[in-house]
């Protein structure tokens, strides 16, 4: 799977800690034709596994404990900080398999869904992460999310 990095993740990040497979992207992009701007939050395995879930931005309130992990196409991508934690080690890559989306994701009843995907750093990739903003506070909750 080939990832474009220049323009698929934020571009203030030298080692990304997410990105998206060309169909998710496509699929970003219909749905934000659809629904205006988006957000992702990555689920911590309650109701719909551990489904990346797709939001009207306006429609999910970001809590204390969200950690922004980065954007794909602008569109932020948060994750829970005890999640954040457990995946620090990993690229988290945003893909679209076929299926049902999560209840209450945007992806739902199109029969196809997002997916995440893992890829471990290199020791290359973890220390450049770590001299970009200082582990563990490269993912340290956004400090403008609402609480």
């Amino acid at each position: 799977m080939e990832m474009d990095k220049t323009t698929n993740a934020d571009p203030s990040l030298a080692v990304p800690r997410v990105v998206a497979s060309p169909a998710a992207r496509a699929f970003i992009a219909e749905l934000t034709a659809e629904h205006g701007p988006l957000l992702f939050h990555q689920s911590g395995g309650c109701c719909d596994g551990s489904s990346p879930m797709c939001y009207p931005a306006d429609g999910f309130r970001i809590g204390g404990s969200d950690v922004l992990l980065g954007t794909v196409d602008d569109v932020p991508v948060y994750i829970g900080s005890g999640q954040a934690a457990a995946w620090a080690h990993t690229q988290l890559i945003l893909d679209v398999v076929p299926g049902r989306g999560g209840m209450f994701s945007l992806d739902n009843g199109r029969e196809k869904r997002f997916l995440t995907r893992g890829r471990v750093f290199t020791p290359a990739e973890m220390a450049a992460l770590a001299e970009q903003a200082g582990t563990p506070k490269a993912m340290s909750p956004d400090k403008n999310s609402e609480h």
